[in-house]
């Protein structure tokens, strides 16, 4: 009975077409950042916010741009990680030559020269589509990868072929480096995440949106529309890319705090697609849910054996994991091919007409 919509009039086509058009789900939105923000950094402990919060924002946000190439253009992509592994290796290189600059600047920045590359590699994406395209950014995942490796200019020739995130202050707050504190860490990615993740909304939701789901649905009907399929896809291209260079950038300076080429392999685009899969295709809210459940379920899986008095390896552990979400993805393309996210929607819709069937 809490969840209902009566009463709610719509007095104009601005309310009619909101996101949120019933107001327990802006309340609830709201409690959500309100726990988010507040709650969290201040009862949430060091070892939750680190271990746990701010890898799975890291990877919603990958997950969010590789759902706005995937879910809503339909333009199928196994080259994630190298995008990531660009957006980092641009932060690094841009704190390196400006340390006077505000990190946060360049995390951001750091998008733009991913989405420049992801538009070089999303170019092949208007004569070839499916798993042709899937391949052709599979090799663009294999030839950044081995950039990362190969050139030395990249990690400032270090010995060991890595990338350490300096010291960088935030209000005279240390953000980066060992003295960072979590709580800090925390607020500085859930703050990127809620805003791209509000850039993406408006994104979706508007004519740019419209324009990637008529690509996705019929490229050929789309562009007899009048819609320009290359400036869409690599439009779409681009903004996936961004999201997920600043992804890698957060990754990097606000997660590890160092990293190796090896962090952005194939395995790791590979994790992302699973999250978007299970999550949902063509769903924001899906991207948060598929990387809540593919990074949380190894966490609930090693306290899940020792509460049951077994002893299990690390590496036991590792295996169940894979079996487990390789099981998941056969079961949800079976059963429910949208992922959490539809099954998310079933439920609000079963909740504003209950205890009627329809």
């Amino acid at each position: 009975m809490l969840y209902r919509e009566t009463g709610q009039f719509k007095t104009s086509y601005k309310a009619d077409m909101a996101v949120f058009p019933i107001r327990q789900d802006r309340i609830g939105l709201a409690i959500i950042l309100l726990l988010a923000f507040v709650a969290m950094p201040l009862f949430g402990g060091g070892f939750l916010l680190s271990a746990v919060m701010i890898p799975l924002l890291v990877f919603a946000l990958a997950a969010l741009g590789l759902n706005l190439l995937t879910g809503y253009t339909g333009q199928l992509s196994l080259g994630t990680a190298g995008f990531m592994g660009v957006g980092a290796y641009a932060c690094y290189k841009l704190t390196t030559f400006f340390p006077e600059v505000n990190l946060i600047v360049w995390i951001l920045a750091s998008g733009f020269f991913s989405a420049a590359v992801g538009v070089v590699f999303g170019l092949p994406s208007l004569r070839i589509k499916g798993f042709y395209l899937a391949v052709a950014t599979l090799a663009a995942q294999f030839f950044l990868q081995w950039c990362f490796i190969r050139i030395p200019w990249l990690y400032n020739n270090n010995v060991s072929g890595a990338i350490e995130a300096p010291v960088r202050t935030l209000f005279g707050m240390p953000i980066t480096g060992p003295h960072a504190t979590p709580e800090l860490r925390y607020l500085v990615v859930l703050s990127i995440v809620a805003l791209l993740t509000w850039i993406a909304s408006n994104l979706v939701h508007g004519r740019i949106g419209r324009s990637w789901m008529a690509v996705r649905d019929m490229d050929i009907a789309a562009e007899l529309m009048g819609i320009r399929l290359l400036p869409t896809k690599l439009l779409a291209f681009a903004v996936s890319s961004f999201y997920c260079g600043v992804a890698g950038a957060l990754m990097v300076f606000l997660w590890y705090g160092s990293a190796e080429p090896e962090v952005f392999s194939i395995s790791q685009s590979f994790l992302i697609l699973f999250m978007v899969i299970i999550g949902g295709l063509g769903s924001l809210i899906g991207s948060f849910l598929g990387a809540a459940l593919i990074y949380g379920l190894p966490i609930v899986l090693k306290s899940l054996f020792p509460m049951l008095g077994l002893s299990v390896g690390a590496a036991t552990v590792e295996h169940i994991t894979f079996m487990v979400v390789g099981a998941m993805i056969i079961g949800f393309l079976i059963v429910e091919p949208h992922g959490l996210a539809s099954i998310w929607r079933t439920i609000k819709q079963k909740l504003r007409v209950w205890p009627f069937p329809y």
